[in-house]
C-alpha cells in the first residue's frame, strides 16, 4: 500500500450508498401518494404504502450497515463517536423545538381563551380526562421505564451482560403496557380531535408523543438484541447510549404532557 492510500486522520470517509437517493425516492413517493390519497385519486393509497414500505426498508438496510462499519469494521473511532453525540443532541434539540409548537398552540389557546370557545377553558361542552386514572398511571410506568434504562447503562458500564438483557426486556414491556393504555384512552375518550382547539391540541401532542415512544421502543428492541449479539462493550456503547438519550427524553416530554395538559389544562 503506498503512502498516500494510508488514512492519517480518525475520521470516517464513509463508502459509496445507494440508499440515502433510494430513501430520498421513497419519501418522495410516500408523500405523493399520501396527497394522493387525501384527495381521493384511484391508487393514492397504494402509491402511500409503496414509498412507505420503501422508507422502511431504507431504514433497516441502512442502519445495518451502520452497525456493520461501527462494529465489525472498527470505523467508529473516539473522534467519530463524538461526532455522532453532537449529532445526537442536535436531533434531540429539534425534537425539542417540534414539541414546542404543540405546547405553544395549548397555551395560546388556554392562557387567554377566545370568545368563539365561550372564553373558558377547557371549552364548554368538553368533558375532560381525569389526571388521576391512565394518565397518573402512564407517568408512573414512564418514570420506571426510564431507570430501568440507566440500570441497563450501568449493567453496560460494569459489563454485566445479564443485567443489560434483563432490564431492556422490562423497558421494553414497560413502553409496551405504556402504548397500550394509551390506546385504550383514546378508545375512551369522551372527544376526538375534531372537538375544537382542544382536541386538536390534545390528541396532535400526546398523539405524537405516542409515536415517539413506538419509535423509542423499535430504538430499544434492536438495542436488546444487539447487546444478546454481544455488539456492546464499556467503552464502545453509542448505539444504546442514544437509544437512551432518546428515551430520558420521551420521559421528560410526557411530564410536560401531564402537568401542563391532563392537569392544568383540564381544571
Amino acid at each position: 500500500m503506498s503512502s498516500s492510500a494510508i488514512q492519517r486522520h480518525p475520521f470516517h470517509l464513509v463508502d459509496p450508498s445507494p440508499w440515502p437517493i433510494f430513501s430520498s425516492l421513497c419519501a418522495l413517493t410516500t408523500t405523493t401518494g399520501a396527497v394522493l390519497w387525501m384527495h381521493g385519486y384511484e391508487n393514492g393509497g397504494f402509491v402511500f404504502s409503496l414509498g412507505f414500505a420503501g422508507i422502511l426498508y431504507a431504514m433497516i438496510v441502512w442502519w445495518r450497515d451502520v452497525v456493520k462499519e461501527a462494529t465489525y469494521e472498527g470505523h467508529h473511532t473516539h473522534a467519530v463517536q463524538t461526532g455522532l453525540r453532537w449529532g445526537m443532541i442536535l436531533f434531540i434539540v429539534s425534537e425539542i423545538m417540534f414539541f414546542f409548537a404543540f405546547f405553544w398552540a395549548f397555551f395560546h389557546s388556554s392562557v387567554s381563551p377566545a370568545i368563539d370557545i365561550g372564553g373558558i377553558w377547557p371549552p364548554k361542552g368538553i368533558e375532560v380526562l381525569s389526571p388521576w386514572e391512565v394518565p397518573l398511571l402512564n407517568t408512573l410506568i414512564l418514570l420506571l421505564s426510564g431507570a430501568s434504562v440507566t440500570w441497563a447503562h450501568h449493567g453496560i458500564l460494569c459489563g454485566e451482560k445479564k443485567q443489560i438483557v434483563y432490564s431492556l426486556i422490562v423497558t421494553v414491556i414497560l413502553a409496551a403496557i405504556f402504548t397500550g393504555l394509551q390506546g385504550l384512552e383514546y378508545v375512551e375518550a369522551p372527544f376526538s380531535i375534531s372537538d375544537g382547539v382542544y382536541g386538536c391540541t390534545f390528541f396532535l401532542a400526546t398523539g405524537f408523543h405516542g409515536f415517539h415512544v413506538l419509535i423509542g421502543t423499535i430504538f430499544l428492541t434492536v438495542c436488546l438484541f444487539r447487546q444478546l449479539a454481544g455488539h456492546f462493550t464499556p467503552s464502545h456503547h453509542f448505539g444504546f447510549e442514544a437509544a437512551a438519550w432518546y428515551w430520558h427524553f420521551v420521559d421528560v416530554v410526557w411530564l410536560f404532557l401531564f402537568v401542563s395538559i391532563y392537569w392544568w389544562g383540564g381544571q
